[in-house]
């Protein structure tokens, strides 16, 4: 597919950063950079969903007046060759994930000023068809009766669960009773951060025997939780460990699933390739996000729509990863664009 892509004309004038910042309801402050390349009067937007927060307001106060070397002309695949020329941080990441987040708000951004420039749209350059979006809401719980305040404003809503050491018997069958678990996030490849996973192998036989039927991400494969897994191998999925079709290669079992997050992929062709190995080896896809809060959140569900809109897509409009939900949130399924423009939903 990115060969579809990768000789469509660029040109880039200028560029420029937007701070956006939220408190979320996984109990912490969001902040993210819309990243803008405008030229030949089109304005083409990525998003950069770094974590760390100092680095991202280091980024928007050291380059936002200047400071990248981005105007040109160029082709989709040369302008992100000079990228790799570039250094996009005024500072070494602190995580080296962040360099394929920020490496992705440019190609995104770069993308969608491309197909602008070009009077088209993705899909059809793909020779692909928008359809309807399915997707579930992520959050972790404190209580199974969140799931209830969910479903008060969404009342077919489906989730994305992470489940952690709290989740015992009476807590796993509490959030079971109430359906609709699609996808538990056991997050067994997070290493220092506030929502590493555990890898207790009783949790992991639990939440297998309790949720027979969801699709279960990101285990961590240890001597202890290995036959559990191997028990559940169909129903197995991997995301933070996904950056390129090598590392599919590489995971420990044939995978079933995979969650596309296109921002850990860096490169539109890193992401494409990895899109077009899933459908010629049969590995089924959804969607996932990372708390977006501009263009970024659009990216993910467009992908989905094109992609693997019928599978359960970590993809829910934003306003679901608010504190207090509001009362008219959209549902699901989403409609896609009536008339779509470039990168953009």
């Amino acid at each position: 597919m990115y060969d579809r892509l990768a000789d469509l004309p660029l040109v880039v004038d200028d560029y420029e950063l937007d701070a956006a910042q939220r408190d979320v309801s996984s109990g912490f402050t969001r902040v993210s950079t819309t990243i803008s390349l405008s030229g030949d009067g089109e304005t083409g937007r990525g998003e950069d969903v770094g974590y760390d927060a100092d680095d991202q307001r280091l980024f928007q106060d050291a380059y936002a007046d200047g400071g990248l070397d981005l105007s040109g002309a160029y082709t989709l695949d040369s302008f992100s060759e000079h990228l790799d020329t570039l250094s996009l941080f005024p500072e070494p990441p602190a995580n080296e994930a962040d360099a394929h987040y920020r490496r992705w708000g440019f190609e995104s951004a770069a993308l969608d000023l491309a197909l602008r420039q070009a009077d088209t749209d993705l899909g059809s350059v793909l020779d692909r068809t928008y359809d309807p979006v399915r997707f579930v809401v992520s959050t972790r719980l404190e209580s199974p009766e969140r799931l209830d305040d969910i479903r008060s404003v969404a009342p077919d809503a489906e989730f994305k669960l992470d489940p952690t050491e709290e989740w015992d018997e009476a807590f796993c069958a509490a959030v079971a009773e109430r359906g609709g678990v699609r996808t538990l996030d056991l997050k067994g490849h997070y290493e220092g951060t506030t929502v590493d996973g555990s890898v207790d192998p009783d949790l992991y036989r639990r939440v297998a025997e309790t949720f027979p039927e969801a699709v279960i991400e990101d285990p961590a494969v240890t001597d202890e939780t290995r036959p559990i897994l191997e028990s559940v191998s169909d129903r197995l999925s991997w995301d933070a460990p996904i950056t390129s079709v090598a590392d599919i290669e590489a995971l420990p079992f044939e995978p079933n699933w995979l969650n596309i997050k296109p921002s850990r992929f860096g490169t539109v062709e890193s992401l494409l390739a990895a899109i077009d190995y899933c459908e010629d080896n049969g590995i089924s896809m959804y969607g996932g996000g990372q708390f977006e809060l501009g263009v970024g959140r659009g990216h993910i569900q467009l992908l989905a729509s094109l992609f693997y809109p019928e599978t359960p897509n970590d993809v829910a409009p934003g306003a679901y990863n608010a504190t207090d939900l509001d009362d008219d949130l959209p549902q699901s399924p989403l409609d896609p664009p009536a008339d779509p423009v470039g990168f953009r939903w």
